[in-house]
């Protein structure tokens, strides 16, 4: 399972023109499901993300958690995160989970952080406009099978 996480300002979600959801500050985490992931992966990856410090405390060091600032959570699935480009130029997402595969393993991911922390999310499977404020610039990577 990999995560790009960005800590935003706000962000939002659209589909057909139609916001379908928004939060303010908090992260934004895009989130790509391979095949082989399963509960591990999921507790690993929700809990990491909601407690890295990516948020200043008085001192301005990045030192506080989502949970410590009462921030929110905008997750958007994105299978191209698990793109190729091995060979040739057109990205492959052999590695993607299929959304039978997917959605399932998305929707407990959201459920595990819904537990903690105020969350919304995009539509699986949808074509959707995502806009953000990135704050800081922060933006962290995340792969449960590459614990860097």
């Amino acid at each position: 399972m990999r995560a790009l996480v960005q800590r935003v300002s706000n962000a939002y979600v659209e589909v057909n023109e139609k916001k379908i959801s928004s939060i303010n500050k908090g992260l934004l985490v895009l989130l790509g499901v391979q095949d082989t992931d399963d509960q591990t992966d999921i507790s690993w990856l929700s809990n990491k993300i909601i407690k890295m410090r990516l948020f200043e405390d008085d001192n301005g060091k990045m030192n506080q958690s989502i949970e410590d600032i009462k921030g929110q959570l905008l997750i958007v699935s994105q299978f191209t995160l698990h793109a190729s480009i091995k060979k040739g130029n057109r990205p492959s997402f052999m590695a993607a989970a299929h959304s039978d595969i997917a959605l399932p393993l998305y929707q407990t991911f959201v459920s595990e952080c819904q537990k903690q922390i105020p969350t919304q999310t995009g539509q699986f499977g949808a074509m959707m406009q995502v806009g953000l404020v990135n704050d800081g610039p922060v933006t962290i990577w995340l792969d449960s099978r590459n614990k860097e």
